[in-house]
């Protein structure tokens, strides 16, 4: 790609970028939230067709003209987006094979495309039957099966946006090893990922563009690049740390939660969270770690108002006193917040404005005679913007356009609109560059210190490590271990889960 520069009305996305990929390598592509990685892709992958950029693609030495994905595709050039692309109600096999059907004389051979499945489901790793229908899968599994559907096509360049960002630390082992497979295989491929220790791990060249240009391209071959020196690419400075400097000042218990019984959603004879206790207290940020399927996210959503599962038991607290969680409503007007980890599916109104998302929790706030008045939202949504530095043109923005980041935060101001008392922060900085994320941790370390409690679920270990007062270990659907974070490294979670067995609840 020579000299891409991409427009979009008041914004230059891309200017003058280069990037160069050899055959068989794995090239990285790193920046900030809105330095234009998502966008050169789409340019690469004719999302953005020929003539709504300037500059030149060239593909096996030859300019190549893409009007759209398909002639990008009939190259092998395959790109898997951030925001899943699948069906819900169709099962992995119609998913995989979805306009490019197995099919004799016109007619769907079902046999193939399940035997076809099964074979790029065990390629990714994915123990599920080619059946099963996608939207009983987690959002890691689903991008599991995105991979497998790029596979089945004849790819020799695979753009993979954020591959990572939803799966746990050994599925994504997994990805990274099936990613090296590949580039045996000579293909090549693009990975975008803000998860800078995976980038170190297995890319050739790393690309670092910042603010639509492009900054370096880095030679991983020569020797081990580090990843503060990647980091000081991206943001064109040197990152002392990672994670403010904490003293917390922790008060008495804010959330207490005995005896928690949750049946699965679809199979109410299966118990997924299985008697757990767990509390928090004024100013503490206490964290949940586990691997995917140990039951954090369905334990979080189950206490804010019943948002998930079925025949759910137990008592929850709130200062002491039995509340009443059982919708999401009620949780609401007891102090409970929950930030969910799907931001763009559950998290926010994408087609409406940041002004519209920021006053949806707490509308009888901004309204008199349940009318809405928009000078009084107008004002808070700006307030928002200040107070967590929303990078946008204005209120009247649109969620969709921002950058991940920067979406974020509009969540997190919806919810603290709402005034909680204890504020549930599902993997809060996932798909988020380096840069945002500091400002995040800044923005939840701040609510800590003015008193409230904070439970914050996260697969990124060091997050967790980095920023939690205590660490309770979750394994199917259990507390398996408690750490105070003087005693809490990953080793030791590792050997929590690992040890499990039965379950139980110890030191």
């Amino acid at each position: 790609m020579r000299a891409i520069t991409k427009t979009f009305p008041g914004v230059n996305a891309l200017d003058d970028v280069n990037l160069a990929v050899r055959a068989a390598e794995i090239h990285a592509v790193v920046g900030e939230n809105g330095a234009g990685k998502s966008t050169l892709m789409k340019v690469l992958s004719g999302v953005y067709p020929a003539g709504s950029y300037t500059g030149e693609i060239r593909f096996d030495g030859e300019t190549r003209r893409f009007r759209g994905i398909a002639d990008s595709e009939a190259l092998g050039i395959i790109i898997i987006h951030q925001e899943l692309a699948l069906v819900p109600l169709l099962s992995i096999a119609e998913n995989i094979f979805l306009g490019n059907e197995t099919a004799r004389r016109g007619i769907i051979d079902w046999g193939e495309a399940w035997r076809r499945t099964g074979e790029l489901l065990a390629k990714v790793g994915l123990k599920q039957r080619p059946t099963t229908l996608v939207t009983d899968l987690g959002v890691g599994q689903q991008q599991l099966v995105e991979i497998a559907k790029a596979l089945s096509k004849k790819v020799r360049l695979l753009i993979l946006d954020e591959p990572t960002a939803s799966l746990n630390e050994s599925d994504s082992d997994a990805l990274l090893a099936l990613l090296l497979e590949l580039k045996a295989q000579g293909i090549a491929s693009i990975l975008i990922s803000h998860k800078l220790g995976e980038i170190a791990k297995v890319a050739d060249s790393i690309t670092v563009l910042r603010d639509g240009g492009t900054v370096e391209t880095l030679d991983c071959r020569a020797a081990p690049i580090s990843e503060d020196r990647i980091i000081r690419g991206m943001v064109g400075r040197d990152m002392a740390h990672r994670y403010p400097e904490r003293s917390p000042r922790i008060g008495e218990r804010v959330l207490e939660v005995s005896n928690w019984r949750v049946h699965h959603a679809q199979h109410a004879d299966r118990e997924q969270i299985k008697g757990v206790d767990l509390h928090v207290c004024r100013g503490e940020i206490v964290g949940i770690a586990g691997l995917m399927g140990a039951g954090r996210t369905e334990f979080a959503m189950s206490v804010f108002g019943r948002s998930y599962g079925q025949r759910i038991s137990g008592t929850v607290r709130m200062h002491g006193r039995e509340v009443d969680v059982s919708t999401i409503r009620k949780a609401i007007d007891h102090g409970i917040a929950y930030v969910t980890e799907d931001r763009k599916g559950a998290g926010l109104v994408l087609e409406e404005d940041i002004r519209t998302n920021i006053s949806l929790a707490n509308l009888e706030a901004v309204s008199d005679a349940m009318v809405i008045d928009e000078g009084r939202e107008y004002q808070v949504a700006n307030d928002y913007r200040r107070a967590l530095r929303i990078r946008c043109a204005d209120v009247y923005q649109q969620v969709v356009n921002l950058s991940g980041g920067n979406q974020q935060k509009v969540v997190l101001s919806k919810w603290l609109f709402a005034h909680p008392e204890l504020l549930i922060l599902d993997e809060p900085t996932r798909g988020i560059d380096v840069g945002a994320k500091y400002e995040i941790y800044t923005i939840v370390d701040r609510l800590a210190s003015e008193g409230k409690g904070i439970l914050m679920i996260s697969s990124e270990m060091p997050e967790l490590l980095g920023m939690c007062d205590r660490i309770y270990v979750m394994n199917e659907g259990r507390f398996v271990a408690e750490f105070p974070a003087a005693q809490a490294s990953q080793e030791r979670i590792m050997r929590a889960i690992v040890n499990a067995g039965g379950g139980g609840h110890g030191q």
